[in-house]
């Protein structure tokens, strides 16, 4: 494994232009460009914020901070996942003519929707401008839930696109899973709203741990769930540590599948 991982290195160029060409690609035929990084997350807002407040009558103070930090968190987590799924099929022309690591696939869109989530964050800043909410001292925590969240999607992505090589039936199935998750975690509802008994659905989801944590530095001036965030940190770097493994093992048998 320590040979394959010196050949990701090596190609490090190749997987900046992956990240650059993908960034390209997002939003190549659209009239608005870049424009939609930020237009996108503010008109989910806007449309999950009527559903909530002027129809269902629900949320509670500042909770159009509290719907975009979420939405804005999920919108990483659901690209991200999503496009994996096509990571390394959608390159198997190259693939098959040229070696390359097959992993480099998936991180390279792992990082390329990190940079998209940057410009999330600038629509975070300016509802928190406009609500008047001043973070406290707790914001020095943000880099480190921002890299806890980054682990975790590349080991999502990097099993995600391997194992939709092998199973295609996964990439079918993914967008209704991700809908239930989506429904499970705490985006456009508040964790307080669940029946006590179903405490543990936001205690044991790491969806809803990192959502919270940006949350806890953001809006209630507290700390975030540390605990939570060092467990799903070590699990999601052991499952990279794994995966990179699995990788270097059957590189033979991804080009097979291809």
């Amino acid at each position: 494994m320590r040979q394959y991982i010196n050949e990701m290195l090596k190609r490090k160029d190749l997987l900046l232009y992956l990240v650059k060409s993908g960034l390209k690609a997002d939003n190549r035929n659209s009239y608005l460009g870049y424009f939609w990084w930020l237009l996108d997350p503010l008109l989910n807002v806007v449309v999950y914020y009527f559903l909530m407040v002027i129809i269902l009558g629900r949320g509670g103070e500042n909770y159009a901070v509290y719907l975009v930090i979420g939405l804005v968190g999920w919108r990483w987590i659901n690209t991200t996942i999503s496009t994996s799924a096509k990571a390394i099929t959608r390159y198997s022309s190259i693939i098959n003519q040229v070696y390359l690591p097959k992993s480099i696939f998936p991180l390279a869109t792992s990082f390329t929707q990190l940079f998209n989530f940057g410009f999330g964050l600038i629509v975070i800043l300016l509802f928190l401008a406009i609500y008047g909410i001043i973070p406290g001292w707790q914001v020095i925590y943000l880099p480190f839930i921002i890299i806890i969240q980054l682990l975790f999607l590349l080991a999502m992505s990097m099993f995600v696109a391997y194992s939709c090589v092998f199973i295609r039936d996964i990439d079918n199935i993914l967008s209704h899973i991700l809908r239930l998750v989506f429904y499970a975690s705490p985006i456009i509802w508040e964790g307080s709203m669940l029946p006590e008994r179903f405490n543990w659905i936001v205690a044991i989801n790491p969806f809803a741990i990192i959502l919270d944590s940006y949350r806890a530095v953001l809006i209630w001036q507290s700390s975030p769930q540390l605990l939570g965030l060092f467990v799903i940190g070590l699990f999601s770097l052991a499952a990279i540590i794994v995966l990179f493994y699995y990788y270097s093992r059957n590189e033979h048998k991804i080009i097979k599948a291809l």
